[in-house]
């Protein structure tokens, strides 16, 4: 190509030689959109190399698809839209109305949703999203392994037979294993940002309540919030400025804030002279000492670049004990009321074992346990977040596991559940406080990733910290060998 050439035309003939059709788009979902509105490729050549790309897959990442809709959607798509176009996958927790609404679990295989989720509403019909299908998820988004009885085993596209974590699993491994540029995750106790850490992507769980969980709203343990697997940090950002917005059937959703991603990069002064404590420990997890040399080193790079004072804070925090686990398996048992211990074999260990140990257990001595819990860690996080800006901490405690389980360790919890895992990422659920994943190299060829807890409303500021590291040490958008 000639460098004085500079027609519209001659530089999409250009792209399309340099960027094939036949696999899907291996950059973000931001320059997928950019790439339709150029008329490099269309949003039903996407589709068609998605579709493909799973056919092929080995991932597990999908367990439905919906490609004769996906079709006609992809026909009509709207490119001016902020995702228009865009091969969606959808966590399979997520509700979209005529799909299977399992809960990833045998007992409601057949059960369809009679409702699509505002977030899902919002990025397709807002957004222009084209949800193509539904990713795997971990059993009532449990654990943070995904393998169930349903689906097996999903697997991390960066090494075969290791997990991409839970519950987001799915979501995970198909948007690092390139085969779709961008899909739905949840994060009750970690959910996002666990596979995220896996998996090499940017993982933001924001202020609780920021997306609204309606139509359906159970408030429950006041953790659970909603959100986006991606490839990079302008993505994150368009995610929420599509879906952010209070929502009267959920009336603890928050107010709309505008223009995150317009305003990445103009922050960069407001990080200068901000304070953040390293609390690898945080919440009592074991992190490996391995791990956390590479990941101190990423802190203290991004401390320099950004202006960020790091600082010594005491950390440390009380525990949630078992009432909380116990109360978290409340719904789950109160789904599969009808059908328990008829089910009890078609379950996941994990979850046969979190009814088993706590049938009967929630009354109103562990209700009150929780509430004073609860007060207690808020307490403490409302005092560290005085002395600190930021807690810079590991998303999990090592690489990722095996892709069949077991879990590493259970450190006391009831639930079978979490064990060292969660324990790194709880706490931002329990307060309600943002806190972001952002991929900070590898260990062993697998992906590691800081974690970034703030204080309330401060995502603006963790994403800019995510747009310094990816600017200074940007990350592979997805995993060697992809379309895997």
């Amino acid at each position: 190509m000639h460098h004085h050439t500079n027609r519209a035309s001659d530089f999409a003939d250009y792209f399309k030689t340099m960027s094939t059709t036949d696999t899907p788009w291996m950059g973000d979902a931001c320059s997928l959109v950019d790439a339709f509105r150029n008329k490099v490729r269309s949003p039903l050549e996407e589709l068609q190399a998605s579709l493909n790309a799973i056919e092929k897959s080995s991932l597990n990442a999908f367990s439905f698809l919906d490609p004769d809709g996906a079709l006609d959607r992809a026909k009509s798509a709207d490119v001016s839209k902020p995702f228009g176009g865009i091969p969606l996958g959808v966590k399979e927790l997520d509700a979209v109305q005529g799909w299977p609404y399992t809960e990833a679990c045998v007992v409601f295989a057949d059960r369809k949703a009679t409702h699509t989720s505002v977030m899902v509403e919002r990025v397709t019909q807002h957004g222009g999203a084209n949800a193509i299908g539904l990713c795997t998820a971990s059993e009532f988004g449990g654990v943070n392994v995904t393998r169930t009885v349903l689906n097996g085993a999903t697997h991390n596209p960066w090494q075969h037979g290791r997990t991409p974590g839970g519950s987001s699993g799915g979501s995970a491994a198909a948007v690092a294993g390139g085969l779709v540029t961008i899909a739905t995750g949840g994060d009750g106790g970690g959910s996002i940002r666990i596979p995220a850490g896996f998996t090499g992507l940017v993982g933001l769980k924001a202020t609780f309540g920021r997306i609204p969980r309606a139509p359906h709203t159970e408030l429950g343990n006041l953790t659970v919030n909603t959100g986006v697997m991606a490839r990079s940090i302008r993505d994150t950002a368009r995610w929420f400025d599509v879906c952010n917005g209070h929502d009267s059937r959920d009336p603890l959703s928050l107010q709309r804030v505008e223009n995150w991603e317009h305003e990445l990069g103009r922050h960069a002064e407001s990080l200068r002279g901000k304070t953040a404590v390293l609390a690898p420990n945080w919440g009592g997890a074991v992190v490996s000492p391995a791990m956390w040399q590479q990941l101190e080193e990423y802190a203290i790079h991004l401390a320099s670049i950004t202006g960020m004072q790091i600082i010594t804070v005491d950390t440390t925090l009380p525990s949630m004990g078992a009432a909380w686990s116990i109360s978290g398996m409340i719904e789950i048992q109160m789904q599969l009321a009808d059908h328990w211990p008829a089910c009890a074999d078609v379950l996941t260990p994990e979850m046969r074992f979190g009814i088993q140990a706590t049938l009967g257990k929630y009354g109103a001595e562990a209700r009150a346990k929780i509430e004073s819990r609860r007060a207690a860690l808020n307490q403490r996080m409302h005092e560290i977040f005085q002395a600190a800006d930021f807690v810079i901490t590991a998303s999990n405690p090592d690489v990722a596991f095996n892709a069949e389980g077991p879990l590493p360790s259970v450190f006391g919890g009831v639930s079978g559940g979490m064990g060292n895992n969660g324990k790194l990422t709880f706490p931002a659920n329990m307060y309600g406080n943002p806190a972001i994943s952002i991929p900070s190299g590898l260990i062993d060829g697998l992906p590691v990733a800081l974690q970034i807890n703030g204080r309330h409303f401060s995502e603006q500021l963790l994403l800019e910290l995510g747009l310094a590291m990816e600017r200074s040490r940007p990350w592979a958008l997805v995993a060697p060998n992809s379309p895997n």
